[in-house]
C-alpha cells in the first residue's frame, strides 16, 4: 500500500474516532447516583440533524444501582405555576427501567412536588421519542431539579429539552400510591 494512502487510511480513522468521543457537559448538568457506576456527557447522536444529545451510561453496575444526569435551578421563575420538563429520550439496552423526572423542594421541606416516570418506564433499546414531566410548584418553592434517571445496564440520551409553564389544562404526573410501583441557577440549562 502506498505511504500517502496509509496515511490518509490513519488520519480518517482518527477524525472519525475523535467525532464519537463523547464532550463534557455543560457545569450546570452533573451525575448523581447511589453508586460511581454511570458517567455522563454529550455525544454527536442528538434529535435531529447534527445536534449533540447528553447521555447516562451504566458502568460495571450491581442490582439495585441507579443514576440520574441532573440539574438544580431557582424557582424563583416559576412559583405559583405549573411547570412542564419535556425532553426526546433514546436509549440502547436499558436493563431495568429508565425516564424523565423532575423535583421541586420548599421552603422546610425536601420534595414538595416529585415524579420520575417509574410507572412508564422505558426498558431496553428505542429510537427517540418525546417524554414529559409536570408538577404544580408552590409559592414556597426554592428550587427545582429535572433530568433523566436510570437503573441497571444500558445508556440512556436526551436532547431537544423543553422546560415551560403550561396551563391547568396539562395534568400534573403524580407518583402512584406505594405498592402499585415497583444545587441551584437561575435558569435551567437545556
Amino acid at each position: 500500500m502506498k505511504p500517502q494512502i496509509v496515511l490518509f487510511a490513519a488520519l480518517s480513522a482518527a477524525s472519525l474516532l475523535a467525532l464519537a468521543q463523547p464532550t463534557k457537559l455543560d457545569p450546570a448538568w452533573h451525575v448523581g447516583s447511589e453508586s460511581k457506576n454511570y458517567e455522563g456527557g454529550v455525544a454527536d447522536i442528538g434529535y435531529g440533524r447534527g445536534a449533540q444529545a447528553k447521555f447516562l451510561r451504566a458502568k460495571n453496575v450491581k442490582d439495585g444501582d441507579w443514576g440520574t444526569l441532573m440539574q438544580t435551578f431557582s424557582a424563583a421563575e416559576y412559583r405559583g405555576k405549573r411547570l412542564r420538563f419535556e425532553a426526546q429520550v433514546r436509549t440502547e439496552g436499558i436493563g431495568d427501567w429508565t425516564g424523565l423526572w423532575m423535583r421541586v423542594d420548599c421552603e422546610g421541606k425536601y420534595s414538595c412536588a416529585f415524579y420520575n416516570s417509574q410507572d412508564k418506564p422505558i426498558k431496553g433499546t428505542h429510537d427517540w421519542q418525546r417524554r414529559s414531566v409536570t408538577l404544580e410548584v408552590p409559592e414556597s418553592a426554592n428550587s427545582i431539579s429535572f433530568g433523566v434517571i436510570a437503573g441497571g445496564k444500558g445508556t440512556v440520551w436526551i436532547d431537544a429539552l423543553k422546560m415551560e409553564a403550561v396551563g391547568a389544562d396539562v395534568p400534573v404526573d403524580r407518583m402512584p400510591a406505594r405498592g402499585q410501583q415497583r444545587e441551584r441557577r437561575a435558569k435551567p440549562v437545556l
